[in-house]
């Protein structure tokens, strides 16, 4: 079903980009509004109602195509055709999204387009694959297989030891991962276990850390930095944790070499990417995943603050042009600090605000598909000072 069509001459050669679910997550409109701006067509395709659409969202597509269902490939192909027939050859089908990868890939397949392919996708879907490409550039893994039985696992477990983690080999985030710290911790798992295969790890101590970017269509890094995290996805969702994470000024020369490595060994082109690894000491790394896909949460927005500048629209440069130059310099160490309903913290939202106000550039609620993993509600604030950072993550964080 079609809804609200720009009724208008097409004047000019201009890019056709689909973009699937243009209004999810909210302020990734904005990569649609920069396309539009430098003479795209965005063409979107969603689930939701026309009319439903925040006007931000409309005013950033040429055209929008309404779905019943968005698993509904045949149904998905048809719009894909109703698109080409009105505006030519689609040039590039994105999301931005990791849930989309895989129909991401298999349209690109079969209507001949530019960007990851179906036999690309398995290598940045599935841990295990992963984990192999990592072990050939020579950067260390967590030790780990995919298991399909209690007895498989327990041979695992004989070489790592306790506690273990079981994830999705294929998973998205943290959803149905475990920490496994004993044998009634595993017959547990095993006696539910959820549906597909799924990779079992020893569990490795140490802080997160991750590689963040943009790569132009050569593969040449566009933009990059990197953030550390107070843990892990997994611990923030399964002991419902408040969260908070901060960009870094400068990157240490060590991470800075394994993400370059790793995006030419993932062979990333005009995407962006979130490495994460493992510190496990100081300047020492293990590899956890790659993510060809923005990172989660209001990072996007978190890179424009930390740099002062608008890598929405260097992402639309990147699609239109294949490359984008730009000059910048990590200016602020930028924070994300979540809070969780959950807890009685000491300090207000408006003391936070009075104290620290001039820090803040961002507060916002977060949709209840986020809150999981990003709490409730989020400040986003930045500093030049990493001593300023913490002392107001303190204050955030801190509960009677």
């Amino acid at each position: 079903m079609m809804i609200a069509p720009i009724e208008q001459k097409i004047k000019g050669i201009a890019m056709n980009l689909v973009y699937l679910s243009p209004h999810f997550p909210h302020h990734y409109y904005q990569f649609c509004q920069n396309l539009k701006q430098l003479g795209a067509n965005v063409l979107g395709i969603g689930d939701a109602r026309y009319e439903d659409l925040d006007p931000a969202v409309k005013d950033a597509l040429t055209e929008y195509y309404r779905m019943k269902d968005m698993h509904d490939y045949d149904q998905l192909v048809r719009a894909c055709g109703y698109y080409t027939h009105r505006y030519g050859k689609i040039d590039r089908f994105e999301s931005l999204n990791e849930y989309w990868l895989t129909t991401e890939a298999r349209i690109r397949d079969d209507f001949n387009l530019t960007g990851v392919r179906g036999d690309d996708v398995n290598v940045i879907k599935r841990k295990s694959l992963m984990k192999g490409r990592f072990q050939s550039i020579g950067i260390p893994v967590a030790a780990g297989r995919v298991v399909s039985t209690a007895e498989e696992a327990r041979g695992l477990i004989k070489i790592t030891g306790y506690p273990v983690v079981a994830k999705p080999d294929a998973g998205v985030g943290a959803l149905d991962t475990f920490r496994l710290d004993n044998e009634a911790d595993l017959d547990a798992f095993f006696s539910d276990k959820p549906a597909g295969d799924y990779i079992m790890e020893e569990f490795v101590q140490g802080t997160i850390v991750s590689f963040d970017g943009l790569t132009d269509a050569n593969g040449n890094l566009v933009f990059y930095t990197s953030h550390r995290f107070s843990q892990g996805i997994m611990e923030t969702v399964n002991q419902a944790r408040h969260i908070h994470y901060t960009s870094l000024r400068e990157i240490p020369p060590v991470l800075d070499k394994a993400g370059r490595r790793c995006v030419s060994a993932f062979d990333v082109r005009e995407r962006f990417f979130h490495i994460e690894f493992f510190e496990t000491t100081p300047g020492n790394y293990v590899a956890l995943e790659v993510n060809m896909r923005p990172p989660g949460g209001f990072t996007t927005d978190m890179f424009n603050f930390a740099c002062d500048i608008d890598v929405y629209r260097l992402w639309a440069q990147v699609m239109i042009t294949g490359s984008a130059k730009i000059d910048y310099q990590r200016k602020y160490h930028c924070s994300y600090a979540s809070r969780k309903n959950r807890y009685n913290y000491r300090y207000s939202h408006d003391e936070v605000m009075k104290k620290y106000g001039l820090f803040m550039v961002q507060v916002a609620s977060v949709p209840g598909v986020f809150s999981s993993a990003l709490g409730d509600f989020g400040y986003i604030f930045r500093s030049p000072d990493p001593n300023r950072i913490q002392e107001i993550i303190n204050f955030i964080h801190d509960t009677n």
